[in-house]
Formats: C-alpha cells, structure tokens, sequence
C-alpha cells in the first residue's frame, strides 16, 4: 500500500459527481459543500492521517524484515532491500512534508485576527 493510498479514500463531492459522469459545469447541491457534518461514510480527518502513519509504519517494518533477512542469508535478495529502504524513506519524508504543512496551516490560522 503506498503512503498515498489511504489517503486517496478520501474523494470529493465533485469528484464523486465527476466520476458517475455528472456535468463538471453544474454547480454542486448546498448539501455538498455544508460545513457541518461530515457524509455518512466519509472517513474523520484524523482516521486519514491515522491510516497514513500506519501506512507509513508498515513500509518501515517490511524494509526491516526484508534488510534482516538479506543479513542473514535466508534468501531475501540486496537490490529488494535496498527498494524497500528508499520506499520507506520516501514514505516518511512524505509524511514529515505533510505534518509540516499542516502545522504552517495551523500556525496561519492562529495569526489570522478575529
């Protein structure tokens, strides 16, 4: 699972209406863009970003079994390992760009005058 894939759960109203073949032009009902509620069946903002750690976490722990097991001769081969490194790698440095950004947004917001 890339480190994205959790996070491509989450979709759009226009989007959704995009992809049943809607009209892009068409304005979208109020409904879609309440500020209230989430849809039923939307994933929370902190699930997202839960299911992105651990999507990042699970990439480490692969990379770790898969570097152990070249370490120990039992079959696994160097160049996987070393893929499964920099995938891992890239993994949290993307997630790292992601943390940072959300607190740069949040940091805005709090300079932001009521």
């Amino acid at each position: 699972m890339s480190p994205l894939g959790s996070v491509g759960a989450v979709v759009s109203p226009l989007l959704a209406r995009v992809g049943q073949g809607a009209a892009v032009d068409a304005p979208l009902a109020p409904s879609a863009l309440s500020l209230g509620t989430p849809p039923v069946g939307a994933p929370g903002f902190s699930s997202v970003l839960g299911n992105l750690v651990s999507a990042v976490d699970a990439k480490q722990d692969h990379a770790q079994q898969i570097t152990r097991s070249v370490l120990l001769g039992q079959g696994a081969q160097l160049h996987e390992s070393v893929i499964a490194m920099q995938e891992a790698g890239v993994s949290f440095q993307l997630m790292v760009e992601v943390r940072n950004k959300l607190v740069e947004s949040y940091q805005e917001l709090m300079r932001m005058p009521v």
